[in-house]
C-alpha cells in the first residue's frame, strides 16, 4: 500500500488527468468523424468503436479508487498515455521506484 500523500496527491490528479486524456481523444474522435476516405457510415462505426474502446479504458484506469489500487491504475495510466514520466515527479521516490 502506498504512502498517505501519494495516495492524496494521486486522488487530487484524478480529475486533470481524466480531462486533459479526453480533451486528447475527443480531438482524435473529431478527425475521425472528419475523414473524407470513408463513408459517413463507416466514419459513425469507427468513430462508435473508438468511443467504447476510451470509455474502457477510462473505466480501467479510474473506476475503484483506492489506495490499495492505486500503484495499479498509475502503471495502467502510464501504459495508455494518460500520464507521463514527468507526471510521476511529484509522488515519493518509494512510488517512482516501484514504477520504474
Amino acid at each position: 500500500m502506498g504512502k498517505e500523500s501519494d495516495w492524496k496527491k494521486f486522488n487530487s490528479m484524478i480529475v486533470q488527468v481524466r480531462e486533459s486524456y479526453l480533451a486528447e481523444q475527443n480531438k482524435k474522435l473529431a478527425e475521425l468523424l472528419k475523414g473524407t476516405t470513408r463513408t459517413e457510415t463507416e466514419r459513425f462505426w469507427d468513430t462508435f468503436k473508438r468511443i467504447k474502446e476510451v470509455s474502457y479504458i477510462l473505466s480501467d484506469c479510474l473506476d475503484d479508487n483506492s489506495r490499495s489500487r492505486m500503484e495499479i491504475q498509475i502503471r495502467r495510466m502510464l501504459i495508455v498515455g494518460m500520464l507521463s514520466s514527468e507526471d510521476l515527479q511529484c509522488f515519493s521516490e518509494e512510488l517512482r521506484a516501484k514504477l520504474e
